[in-house]
């Protein structure tokens, strides 16, 4: 009997541990409403790190060739974006970049103007990019800082090819700047007109009123032209659009020289003026009395210019004050060349060409018989210069000998212009020559022209009719 009550106690016990365990397999407990509590989050700093996604990287080519050449540019630094890398001898940069349509773009290479522009990439792996270098553009009347009219990296000689012609829309007696593909160039209507080098596609127009008679000058991403209504006016070279203007209160001949941001010219009220662009102000003044129409030159400090009274003028570039004067035996209506220490001026009624050493002293002279309205232009240790009586004169600088003369038919009235050894003039006749400039033998003949005959840049160069610009380049035989 004690037997069978121990086993029914130990059955009973199995039964209680069985339903325990079943009640708290079914939840049972104290509170049979009680919820099961919710998975915690564990603070964010006791998460395991996530690792963002790589972007997506492609390669694109950009392509960086010479503006005026075509050539390809090699060893350029190109970025993109913030991915750079140089060209190769094809002028082709491989980059990698993101997912991304627009970036910025910038190339540099010694010797070239920078870029810098947002190009669109979706869709287009490849992009080409013109850049130009300085030294093969003409931004400035007379073409260096001396006036010297020479170009002396510009290599584009007869025989040519005429590649496109355009109307100006009236006269021009100054010839147009060049630089980064377009050509600026006022008419004697007071019009402003900028073209494609490419095409001869008009840009933009500008009218101004009035009359010019002064080649404009580029500065950066701004123009600088002067007008006979007495105004500078300061446009944006990409629109025309006009940014400023300053009023003389005197009709201005003189063609802009614009270094280190200040504009050097004179106007008919006698007064040489040396503009800031960046203050909009005067620097300095300088009141030389009689009319000025002579355009600046510059050289070791000084600047040069040229009055009616027939005076040579040489002035601080700083503060405008008088170094020496010098006369001629006329007026002088063209700009002095400066090349070598010397300084070289025409007289205009005196008709004869005068050399001063740049301190002041006097060297020579030489007598045509007849006005004088060219500018002079220097090259390889001669001058040349044309007269009214038709003549065209290249002379030593060192001495004023008459190398060689040249006769035409017409009065020569404009400054010549030489590239590449040979040197250009217009005629009355509206004839433009070309000739050797160290033997004066004719080597091209254009039957337009009128005052000053050429401008250019290092593929192309301008050959200026009466009121029609002739893009021209070599003609391969």
């Amino acid at each position: 009997m004690a037997t069978e009550g121990v086993s029914s106690l130990r059955s009973v016990g199995r039964i209680a541990l069985i339903a325990v365990a079943l009640c708290l397999l079914a939840g049972c407990g104290d509170d049979q409403h009680a919820q099961p509590e919710p998975a915690r989050t564990p603070p964010a700093a006791l998460r395991p790190p996530t690792t963002p996604p790589k972007p997506h990287l492609s390669y694109v080519h950009v392509i960086v060739l010479d503006g005026d050449t075509s050539a390809p540019v090699r060893a350029a630094l190109v970025r993109v974006g913030t991915h750079a890398a140089r060209t190769q001898r094809d002028g082709v940069a491989r980059i990698r970049i993101g997912r991304h349509a627009r970036l910025p773009v910038s190339v540099a290479k010694a010797g070239y103007d920078p870029y810098q522009q947002r190009l669109q990439f979706r869709g287009k792996p490849k992009v080409g990019v013109r850049v130009y270098q300085a030294k093969l553009q003409w931004p400035r009347y007379g073409a260096t800082p001396g006036r010297t009219q020479a170009h002396p990296f510009i290599h584009v000689r007869p025989p040519f090819k005429v590649v496109w012609s355009a109307p100006v829309g009236g006269l021009m007696e100054f010839p147009a700047v060049v630089d980064a593909g377009i050509a600026f160039v006022t008419n004697f209507r007071g019009s402003v007109r900028a073209y494609s080098m490419r095409n001869g596609a008009r840009v933009w127009r500008r009218d101004l009123g009035g009359i010019m008679a002064a080649s404009p000058a580029i500065v950066g991403d701004q123009l600088v032209v002067h007008a006979m209504n007495g105004h500078v006016y300061v446009l944006d070279r990409h629109n025309g659009r006009v940014l400023w203007s300053y009023a003389t209160g005197a009709p201005i001949e003189s063609s802009p020289l614009v270094l280190n941001g200040v504009d050097y010219f004179g106007a008919w009220n006698g007064t040489v003026y040396a503009l800031d662009l960046q203050t909009r102000r005067t620097r300095w003044t300088y009141n030389a009395g009689p009319k000025i129409t002579s355009s600046a030159s510059y050289a070791g400090g000084t600047i040069f210019i040229g009055d009616y009274g027939g005076r040579l003028l040489a002035l601080s570039a700083r503060n405008g004050g008088l170094r020496w004067s010098g006369s001629v035996d006329g007026r002088i209506y063209g700009t002095p060349a400066v090349a070598n220490g010397r300084v070289f001026a025409t007289s205009s009624t005196g008709g004869s060409l005068t050399a001063f050493s740049t301190g002041g002293n006097r060297l020579w002279s030489l007598g045509t018989g007849s006005y004088v309205y060219s500018s002079p232009a220097v090259w390889n240790g001669r001058v040349y210069f044309g007269s009214y009586n038709g003549g065209f004169y290249a002379v030593s600088a060192r001495s004023g000998g008459v190398s060689w003369r040249y006769s035409t038919s017409g009065a020569i009235a404009g400054a010549a212009s030489i590239v590449d050894g040979v040197v250009y003039f217009s005629n009355r006749q509206h004839r433009i020559y070309g000739l050797n400039a160290r033997t004066g033998r004719e080597i091209f003949r254009f039957p337009d022209g009128a005052f000053v005959p050429v401008s250019g840049n290092g593929r192309r160069l301008l050959l200026h009719g009466f009121s029609r610009l002739y893009a021209v380049e070599h003609r391969r035989r």
